[in-house]
């Protein structure tokens, strides 16, 4: 029985219980439906309260884009009827100017008009004056009993004779104009470049003599039946001249290389005082690698005092040989350092360029370092070893051309033909030997006198100037200045002269009377 009672109760606890569960969800869910009912009325009236703020502003913006509408429709408007105001006028102004080209296109047809009949009436006087032309030659003809052809040639012969004197005062004239407009600039740029560059007055000539402690050491120079100084000869390939002379050997030879080898290596044979054959092949090669070595030094520091960089090796030992080379007494590695300062100074005041001014000036006579082993003129053999080297055009124009031989192709060359003037032609630059300066004055002299007209000619201030004195009864003034110019153009063509040679022509009138 309490079994039965329990188990009722717990049948009745448990539908108490469901049912108080389902009370309380339904009470739950009446809940949420009054608050979503209040959050569907709330978000109602945020909706219209929302859609009632964009209303008003919509509004506010539609009366602002308005009003700036009417604004710029209203500029606008009044840019229009600008813009008409002035077409209206620029039409006005178009209607003139065609009314005035009209006026002027009458004027001109009229003007054609008129031209055309001036030019009718000059034709018919040109025939007529062609016509009366004609007549007056026929008389003239008749009159003269001249043929036309023989007319034609003294006339000709006459005009020839008077063209030939305008001729002449042209060119004097021509040439006073040139040389007064030149004269002053290339006489500033000249001492300038001389200015700034003070170079020895006097050059060094190479030395081929040796002095010699006794005569009893000229007689072991030259040896048992001349078997030391044959052994000398042989292995330097020059010529050693033992004379009377006390106290001095000679030594002699073409290739200037080869004598100083064999003065340094003579000099070391009497200091060393074993004199013999074997010794003697010993010392010259020695001193002939030694050479080889300081030429190449040599060459560096011409580059280094020219400031020139770049040289190949070869350059280099061509240079350091023109230490040992002189021209006219003149040495001509310092005659090409010389060349390639007042080439740059030159450059410079020109406006170009004066590291390549000075490049051509110190390479200008490299030719001469081998010009008495390879056949041809120093230029050209310069030019040719400098080529194989890959130098720029305008230094082999420079080297080439600096005497004249080929055309300039570049401003530096005639650069370098100045600043080889100058350095040629300074005071205590050269030195000339008496024979080869009388033979330039007699030929001097020589090309003046063979001019038409020329009675006297004189070669003055060491064969710079020549005076030339002209017939006054078969030379005019104006023939006088074309006699110049002649004998100027036969001096360039036919010398070799340092600097510039002045051509003076003397044209004097002496009329004699006496009273008796």
């Amino acid at each position: 029985m309490e079994i039965l009672f329990y188990l009722l109760a717990a049948i009745v606890g448990a539908a108490v219980a469901v049912g108080v569960q389902q009370f309380r969800a339904r009470v739950q869910q009446t809940q949420r439906q009054v608050e979503a009912d209040r959050l569907i009325d709330e978000a109602r009236r945020n909706a219209e309260q929302v859609s009632k703020t964009a209303e008003l502003e919509a509004k506010a913006e539609y009366g602002k884009w308005q009003e700036k509408f009417h604004e710029e429709t209203a500029e606008t408007r009044a840019e229009l009827k600008d813009l008409e105001k002035r077409l209206a006028k620029r039409e006005d102004s178009v209607d003139g100017k065609l009314d005035t080209l009209a006026t002027k296109e009458r004027s001109l047809d009229q003007r054609g008009q008129r031209l055309n009949e001036e030019e009718k009436v000059l034709e018919r006087e040109r025939q007529e004056v062609t016509e009366r032309l004609d007549e007056q030659r026929r008389r003239l003809l008749e009159i003269s009993n001249l043929t036309a052809e023989q007319a034609k040639r003294e006339l000709l012969s006459e005009l020839e004779l008077e063209l030939e004197g305008e001729a002449a005062a042209l060119i004097d004239k021509t040439l006073t104009e040139a040389k007064d407009v030149a004269a002053q600039k290339v006489r500033e740029i000249t001492l300038t470049a001389i200015q700034r560059y003070a170079a020895e007055h006097t050059c060094d000539s190479t030395v081929s003599t040796v002095d010699i402690p006794s005569d009893d050491m000229k007689g072991r120079v030259i040896g048992r039946e001349g078997r030391n100084i044959r052994a000398f000869e042989k292995a330097t390939g020059v010529d050693v001249i033992v004379d009377d002379t006390p106290g001095v050997v000679v030594v002699s030879a073409f290739d200037p290389i080869r004598r100083e080898i064999a003065r340094l290596s003579l000099e070391r044979l009497i200091q060393d005082g074993r004199i013999h054959p074997g010794r003697i092949e010993e010392l010259v090669d020695t001193t002939r690698k030694e050479l080889e070595k300081e030429l190449i030094d040599i060459g560096k520091k011409a580059t280094i005092e020219a400031n020139v960089s770049g040289l190949h090796r070869r350059q280099l030992d061509l240079l350091g040989r023109l230490k040992y080379r002189t021209s006219y007494g003149q040495n001509v590695l310092q005659h090409s350092i010389e060349v390639a300062f007042l080439c740059q100074i030159m450059a410079d005041e020109l406006g170009l360029d004066g590291r390549l001014a000075r490049r051509c000036g110190l390479l200008h006579d490299i030719g001469k370092a081998v010009d008495h082993e390879v056949e041809g003129g120093h230029p050209k053999i310069g030019a040719d070893i400098c080529r194989r080297l890959n130098e720029r055009p305008e230094v082999l124009n420079a080297i080439a051309g600096h005497h004249g031989d080929i055309d300039a192709i570049s401003p530096y060359t005639p650069l370098v033909a100045a600043a080889d003037a100058i350095s040629a032609s300074r005071p205590g630059g050269r030195r000339e030997s008496l024979e080869r300066y009388i033979q330039r004055l007699e030929q001097l002299e020589g090309i003046a006198t063979g001019q038409n007209g020329v009675k006297q000619a004189y070669a003055i201030q060491a064969g710079r100037e020549i005076r030339v004195i002209v017939d006054s009864d078969r030379v005019d003034d104006g023939t006088s200045a074309k006699i110049a110019r002649d004998i100027a153009k036969s001096i360039e063509q036919e010398m070799t002269y340092p600097g510039e040679v002045k051509v003076t022509v003397l044209r004097e009138m002496r009329a004699v009377e006496y009273a008796r």
